[in-house]
């Protein structure tokens, strides 16, 4: 065990748990202000229910000895096994703190998603769908590629969560966004963000915590968290330059949001390639992020789905992006343990992330689908009209975000 190696992932795990509420800024303030209480509380209250998942069984089924490439099996349910020693997937740092690392992924994934359906969900269906949705797909799937499972079997890169938790979640909010409907009178009314302040806060808490998620990804600190950490800044500013030159070109204005959205798809596509590609890579990653995610969520409009706050354009797009610019630009110099990519003499890798992603998609839009619809079935996904012209935060938590 490495003492320098521990310091370092401790630091890492506290620096991820802070982008949920840096998440919820984010999101909270990009609402209107009759709902900002209840989308703070969406992604906030995933620190306390996904952590007692993943205490629970989550862990064993993500991490646990494998069972047909699909999911871990229930051994280490409780944590039984689990302990301060040497674990299987590090040799330089406790298992209970690898554990606590990998929690902080599962934390802020279903989170992302809260941004699909705010302002119109039931605060008791948010509930359910959070449980059922982290136990069913994102479990699974963060097996898939590094419990052990097939993706991470045939050579499926994806150094932090690009397809475990971006496309991931991308695809859930697709679905989400189109079962639930649009809001009352999307299409018609302008719905502003309230607190652009609050939004860029939360940015910068997110753009802050990524280094610890991208960087953590090592599970060491050495060459390879370097590069993953450089990576993580140069990509992410490229990508805000590109996407407000692509709004300032479009729409005449660069905006603050912009800047703001921009950055979080730089993150975002940086985050499967940012241990394996090198900082010119980034760069380029970055930039082709920033306008491609500006253009997607243009594009929501005219394939008519409300996806409130971008979900699907940032996280699902740029995760897309994210997961193909490995299969082009991942070289084995920067990273020994990876593999070349298409521009470094292997086309295959891309063909390789092509079918992860697409099986990551087509398996969260399916599981998804029947989770959402079995909530609606039951206890009902959407709250009433005249609660949602109220506003979810008084009309499900007795709240009200400001008393002017």
């Amino acid at each position: 065990m490495d003492s320098g190696d521990t310091a370092f992932m401790l630091v890492a795990t506290a620096m991820v748990m802070l982008m949920t509420p840096g998440l919820a800024l984010f999101y909270g303030g990009m609402v209107r202000s009759k709902n900002v209480l209840a989308t703070l509380m969406q992604s906030f209250l995933c620190l306390g229910i996904v952590s007692i998942l993943w205490v629970s069984f989550g862990y064993s089924m993500a991490f646990g000895p494998d069972v047909g490439g699909f999911v871990g099996d229930l051994s280490w349910a409780g944590l039984k096994g689990v302990g301060t020693g040497i674990g299987p997937y590090s040799d330089t740092i406790p298992h209970l703190l690898f554990v606590a690392f990998q929690m902080m992924f599962a934390i802020i994934t279903p989170a992302l998603i809260t941004g699909a359906f705010a302002e119109r969900i039931k605060f008791s269906a948010y509930l359910v769908f959070t449980v059922l949705w982290t136990t069913l797909v994102y479990f699974p799937i963060c097996h898939w590629v590094w419990g052990g499972g097939w993706i991470g079997g045939h050579g499926g890169l994806d150094f932090a969560g690009g397809t475990v938790i971006h496309i991931n979640s991308g695809a859930a909010a697709l679905v989400a966004a189109i079962l639930i409907g649009k809001r009352k009178g999307w299409g018609r009314e302008a719905f502003h963000p309230h607190n652009l302040g609050m939004t860029l806060l939360g940015a910068g808490i997110l753009w802050f915590g990524w280094f610890g998620f991208n960087a953590g990804s090592a599970l060491s600190a050495g060459e390879i968290a370097t590069v993953a950490f450089f990576n993580t800044q140069v990509a992410s500013g490229a990508a805000a330059i590109s996407w407000i030159i692509m709004e300032w070109l479009t729409q005449g204005r660069p905006t603050t949001l912009g800047a703001a959205s921009g950055a979080i798809a730089g993150l975002v596509a940086i985050t499967p390639g940012s241990g394996f590609v090198g900082p010119n890579s980034a760069i380029i990653i970055g930039l082709v992020a920033g306008a491609l995610c500006y253009y997607a969520v243009l594009s929501k409009a005219k394939l008519g789905y409300d996806d409130a706050l971008d979900v699907v354009g940032v996280h699902g797009v740029g995760g897309l992006w994210g997961a193909l610019a490995t299969g082009l630009f991942a070289s084995t110099a920067i990273n020994p343990a990876g593999a070349n990519g298409l521009f470094f003499g292997n086309p295959s890798l891309l063909g390789i992330q092509a079918m992860d992603a697409f099986a990551t998609i087509i398996y969260s839009i399916i599981v998804t689908f029947v989770i959402l619809k079995a909530i609606d079935l039951t206890i009902g996904l959407r709250v009433s009209h005249e609660d949602e012209m109220q506003g979810l935060d008084l009309t499900q938590h007795s709240e009200t975000g400001y008393s002017l």
